[in-house]
Formats: C-alpha cells, structure tokens, sequence
C-alpha cells in the first residue's frame, strides 16, 4: 500500500529502537484530520521530490521533503507518545543513508 501524506515526522520508539513514520492527513469539510504510524522503517529511498519509506508490513509512505511537520491532524498522537518517552527525529537526517533497527522484518 502506498501513502502520500500531507505532512510528517519519524518518531523513535524507547523500547526497541524503531523508527517509524508518523504522517498526518488534512481533511475538508466531509472527512475530518487524521493521523496514521507505519509499521517500522526497513528502508529509505529519495527522488527529486519526496523520501519513500518502506515499512516492515510492505507499505511504501511518499513523504514530500518540503512537509517534515506536526500539524493539528497528528500533534495530538505525537504529544501522547511524548509521554511514553518517544522521541522526535530531527528533519536534517540522510534518511536514505540511516540503517533502520527492525526486529520482525517481513
């Protein structure tokens, strides 16, 4: 499955080391915000435009690499997850050249 949010961060989880995506959709006047966290990052590919990151559950999320930001549709996640001690990835890391800790690659 293939995800093209409309902003997003990668977030690090305290007990097992995984990144992970966490992106935000925002919706109109029928579909409210919403928020969804990719399985684990296994790997990152970049174009011209966007980082592509694949998940441990073989989703792709193609992130524009002009909207690396919490927003109202996934601020609320992140501040819960702030509380369990996850951690907020800085925007200037070489996505593609980071090695990517996931235990149950599928």
């Amino acid at each position: 499955m293939m995800y093209n949010p409309d902003n997003w961060v990668v977030v690090k989880c305290p007990t097992d080391g995984h990144m992970r995506v966490l992106a935000g959709w925002s919706g109109g006047y029928t579909q409210g915000d919403y928020w969804r966290m990719n399985s684990g990052i296994t790997e990152c590919e970049e174009t011209e435009d966007t980082f592509e990151f694949h998940g441990s559950s073989k989703s792709v999320y193609s992130c524009n690499k002009g909207s690396y930001c919490l927003r109202m549709n996934n601020v609320s996640v992140w501040r819960q997850l702030v509380e369990l001690g996850w951690e907020l990835m800085d925007e200037d890391n070489e996505w593609p050249r980071m090695e990517y800790e996931v235990g149950d690659k599928q």
